[in-house]
């Protein structure tokens, strides 16, 4: 059996993400107070009470890195299960790297909290935009945005879900251009930027300054980057490939073709939500895909 923990990214997030890992669990109680102390405010709060802060990118982020590093730990203090490789889709890079051991429960958690607030500062409100292109291949819609200057694709989720990111106007544009050209569904998302688009990429300067005072460790295993979906093992390659990621696309279906082909065939889901075991689907039906979003589903990991 060759493991990988894979980690959802911003949209997971729900009201109540975690509480029983919290309110049962020394380990994952510590979890959230450190992320609290570290970050001034409640993480309990604003995870489990219902408010607006929550869907807000520099919140958000924070908070599902919180969420899922609990979960992770919880799951290696009860289970004997190991990864062999990591993997998270945009913010959840950041509990991959915590995952190989690169990167610093404390140092995760702040720089993902610095991430957040960059990108919701980017761009102003309103000035971009994302939408989901339903039932088309990537080729056909990579020959689309050729024609388009101010969009391009922020996510290779799935086959048939691909998301495209950059000016609204541009986006919807895009968007019938894609329908004409065989596209089931354009779907706009509710999202505050044009998220992996090259209009962050200042966003993306400005995190690679961030990052330079953090303190990257040896990886005790591999994890695949959302940048190039390939492995990666060198400790000096990370900074740069997060500062990229901002602005580029997310090569999620790609990455989990790189793990297949590397002999991964359980995927356990980390975190609110069952988006990335969804997607699998889509990819791979031939492999084992487990999600582990509340206490009780620790019970499906001992049972792999």
């Amino acid at each position: 059996m060759s493991v990988a923990f894979i980690f959802p990214g911003q949209g997971a997030q729900v009201t109540g993400m975690g509480r029983d890992f919290y309110e049962q669990t020394d380990t994952g109680r510590k979890v959230f107070d450190k992320a609290s102390q570290l970050l001034g405010f409640s993480m309990p709060e604003l995870c489990f009470e219902p408010n607006e802060r929550l869907n807000l990118t520099e919140y958000t982020q924070a908070a599902m890195v919180t969420v899922s590093i609990a979960m992770m730990k919880v799951l290696m203090e009860e289970t004997k299960i190991r990864p062999d490789v990591a993997a998270g889709l945009s913010l959840g890079e950041y509990c991959a790297l915590f995952a190989t051991g690169a990167m610093s429960e404390e140092d995760a958690i702040t720089a993902v909290r610095k991430r957040g607030i960059l990108m919701q500062q980017a761009v102003p409100a309103g000035i971009g935009s994302m939408a989901a292109i339903l039932g088309m291949e990537a080729a056909g819609i990579e020959a689309v945005l050729a024609d388009l200057k101010e969009v391009q694709i922020a996510n290779y989720n799935c086959p048939g879900q691909i998301v495209i990111s950059g000016k609204k106007e541009a986006v919807e544009l895009a968007g019938e251009k894609l329908k004409g050209a065989g596209a089931k569904r354009v779907i706009p998302l509710n999202v505050s930027g044009p998220f992996h688009s090259c209009m962050l990429s200042e966003a993306g300067k400005e995190l690679g300054k961030a990052l330079e005072g953090v303190e990257l460790h040896p990886l005790k295993i591999p994890y695949v980057a959302n940048v190039t979906a390939d492995y990666v093992t060198d400790r000096n390659e990370i900074k740069g490939l997060l500062e990229k990621q901002v602005s580029h696309s997310v090569r999620w279906q790609q990455s989990v073709e790189t793990m297949l082909s590397h002999g991964v065939d359980t995927f356990i889901e980390i975190g609110p939500g069952k988006t990335l075991s969804g997607f699998m689907k889509k990819i791979s039906r031939n492999v084992k895909t487990v999600n582990i979003e509340k206490l009780e589903d620790l019970e499906k990991v001992k049972e792999i």
